[in-house]
């Protein structure tokens, strides 16, 4: 895990100048639905919110596993590092034919890749250790680029949060919340499962605006809210009443990403545990039957 997370300010650039792999993705104006698992779902929120707040067309984010992909879209976006997850393969079978599917994918060996009408495989950024880092990232980097952004001053930021010293305190925190905006509620439920996943860390993540309608009972000194991007007003006040100790940066949320999976790498080690096999995951989800 540590060298692939400290791989992605190259994994990032990479991915900005695949033009080639960016004009497979579907075009402005088609309306698409996009499909992952776990982490990558999470990636497809982010890409869902960017593209269609920056007037792309209609963008729908689906878990694979509850998805409504026949609702007349133009094209499914199916999201898979292993390209071997069950529900993303069923959902691909089940639509072929019917729909046109795009599979972004870190395995160029995976049965995505001859399933899908078109595959953008990216394995400069596959992944040996079971928790993701740098594939979902760079994913997201792609589609990114793909919409337009220049991706130079994520990459610098991304170097930063990678320079940056972690503070202890921040490390041995009782209990995290991630929050985020926009594109960065996707990024902020990626950090939380980060953390479960690689340090058995307790972790909730929520849209900034919710996390007063409830979530923020469980605020509390020794806690930390950790906000992506630019907080709503008044929310650092609101928690710094609860004694908690509110995290945030200047920094591009993707960036920021970067800072908190170094702290649940951090917390791992710190805990005599192994982030490259967490227990009860595998790479991949396959079910039988």
């Amino acid at each position: 895990m540590a060298a692939e997370l400290a791989s992605q300010p190259e994994t990032w650039a990479r991915a900005a100048e695949l033009r080639d792999e960016q004009s497979r993705l579907p075009r402005r104006g088609e309306r698409i639905a996009v499909v992952g698992c776990g982490t990558s779902w999470f990636m497809a929120q982010s890409y869902a919110w960017l593209r269609e707040s920056g007037g792309h067309g209609q963008t729908d984010a689906f878990a694979a596993s509850e998805a409504f992909p026949l609702r007349g879209y133009d094209a499914v976006v199916a999201l898979t590092r292993s390209g071997t997850t069950t529900e993303v393969l069923q959902l691909v079978g089940d639509v072929r034919g019917k729909v046109r599917t795009i599979g972004v994918i870190g395995d160029p060996a995976s049965p995505l890749v001859d399933l899908v009408d078109d595959a953008i495989t990216l394995p400069f950024a596959d992944e040996q250790s079971v928790v993701q880092t740098r594939f979902a990232t760079t994913a997201l980097a792609l589609f990114r680029a793909s919409l337009g952004e220049d991706l130079a001053p994520v990459v610098a930021d991304a170097e930063l949060a990678l320079a940056e010293a972690l503070d202890p305190a921040l490390v041995d925190a009782e209990q995290y919340t991630f929050l985020g905006r926009g594109f960065s509620v996707g990024l902020a439920h990626e950090a939380a499962l980060k953390m479960r996943e690689a340090s058995q860390s307790w972790t909730e993540s929520y849209p900034s605006m919710e996390y007063r309608h409830g979530p923020i009972s469980i605020a509390a000194p020794g806690r930390v809210t950790w906000q992506f991007g630019a907080a709503p007003e008044g929310l650092a006040g609101d928690v710094a009443a609860t004694g908690a100790r509110f995290e945030t940066s200047a920094l591009d949320p993707m960036a920021d990403l970067v800072r908190a999976q170094r702290v649940s790498l951090a917390r791992a080690l710190a805990r005599g545990l192994d982030p490259d096999q967490p227990r009860n995951l595998t790479r991949s989800v396959i079910l039988e039957g």
